[in-house]
């Protein structure tokens, strides 16, 4: 009779073991399914070489779909605008999520008028991104990122990025 029991103790322990280790590998097949895949994170984040833009160049990059305006500013020309621009060193850069704020056109640079004028709606921003004329009601907004070097990594926040949201409370990004 001791003998059957401890079989039976035996028999009880195995099947818990064995369903336990089963009900952990299903766990874990199914938050793998949850996560997103490799492609698609790797697609949440745009490096920008900084130190490849010269002085008074505007250039547009993609980021999650989204236009992002980088100009690097010449201050011969341009305004300096403390709570919007980005320094990298004793460079100064605009970076704004190219959408207005209005409807979410994409407005064009025009360098002669140092403006972004919408075309849909006549919305006007100053080479600060700031609203001017028009219906958008904010100004164009800032997008998370990360400085490193002379890296910047567009959909990781860093500590000169939250600064800079933190002067621009309407920002919606």
């Amino acid at each position: 009779m001791a003998i059957e029991k401890s079989r039976r103790d035996f028999l009880g322990l195995a099947f818990g073991s064995v369903a336990a280790v089963g009900g952990v590998l299903a766990l874990g097949a199914m938050k793998a399914t949850w996560d997103p895949m490799p492609s698609v994170m790797a697609a949440g984040f745009t490096t920008v070489d900084l130190s490849k833009i010269k002085p008074g160049e505007f250039k547009t990059f993609v980021w999650r779909g989204k236009p992002i305006f980088v100009f690097r500013k010449d201050h011969t020309d341009f305004k300096k605008c403390d709570n919007r621009d980005t320094k990298l060193g004793e460079k100064d850069f605009l970076v704004v999520i190219g959408l207005c704020t209005h409807l979410g056109c994409i407005p064009d640079w025009f360098p002669d008028k140092k403006k972004f004028i919408c075309a849909c709606h006549g919305g006007e921003y100053d080479a600060c991104a700031i609203n001017t004329f028009g219906p958008p009601p904010r100004p164009l907004d800032i997008p998370p990122y990360k400085i490193t070097g002379t890296k910047m990594v567009l959909g990781e926040q860093g500590p000169q990025n939250k600064a800079l949201i933190a002067k621009n409370p309407t920002n919606k990004a």
